[in-house]
């Protein structure tokens, strides 16, 4: 119990420093601020995502259902962060560009990320048996992912972006931040892959009680 009330006053004092110290990006303004939330928010969804990809492997060599159950859970979390890192997206292009959607590369990106995963939940949502919604589920993960690397870093690069892309590396890839900067930036990416790692258990958790509570009724 003890490390859920330092992660709640951790993010109570991240939240409060991210908008009383200097902006990340003096360029931008205080509209980068919003970088410490959605960058975390873009990581953790690729995490997220790799993490299903691992366990749909595993659940395809072992037939082991506990091995569905964190895939599908870290598929949910890696949508629920790129759904956010996509609305925080829109803000930040909103205040910065004049309007929350431009079919800027990195959002259209982000949104056929989007697209690719809501269909892996409209896969098993179609399909009632569970050891045939397990097996083809976590086919399509495994492809799924391979998409990833090319629509979150690849294709954002190679062609002309608003998005700004040298706000935290410069162009020899060399960290540009202020010490005070940096330390919220990384704070952050700690936090929120903390948060990730507790949902990700509950969720787990839910599966398996879940699980439970159907074979004690067969």
């Amino acid at each position: 119990m003890w490390w859920k009330i330092i992660l709640f006053l951790a993010f109570a004092v991240l939240i409060v420093s991210s908008f009383i110290t200097e902006a990340p990006q003096q360029q931008i303004g205080e509209a980068s601020r919003i970088f410490y939330y959605h960058i975390p928010q873009a990581f953790i969804s690729v995490v997220a995502f790799a993490v299903s990809m691992i366990y749909a492997i595993l659940f395809l060599r072992t037939r082991k259902s506990a091995f569905d159950d964190r895939a599908v859970v870290a598929a949910g979390l890696g949508f629920v962060a790129c759904t956010l890192a996509t609305l925080t997206g829109s803000v930040f292009a909103r205040v910065t560009w004049g309007s929350f959607w431009n079919w800027d590369p990195r959002e259209t990106s982000i949104f056929v990320l989007l697209l690719i995963y809501g269909a892996y939940f409209a896969l098993r949502g179609a399909i009632e048996d569970d050891e045939k919604r397990a097996t083809l589920s976590s086919v399509y993960s495994i492809f799924a992912f391979v998409t990833v690397p090319f629509l979150v870093f690849v294709m954002p690069r190679v062609m002309p972006s608003l998005h700004p892309s040298d706000s935290i590396v410069d162009e020899n890839l060399r960290f540009q931040m202020s010490q005070t900067v940096g330390t919220l930036f990384f704070s952050a990416m700690a936090l929120f892959f903390w948060l990730y790692t507790w949902i990700f258990r509950l969720g787990v958790r839910v599966y398996s009680l879940d699980r439970r509570h159907e074979e004690r009724e067969d």
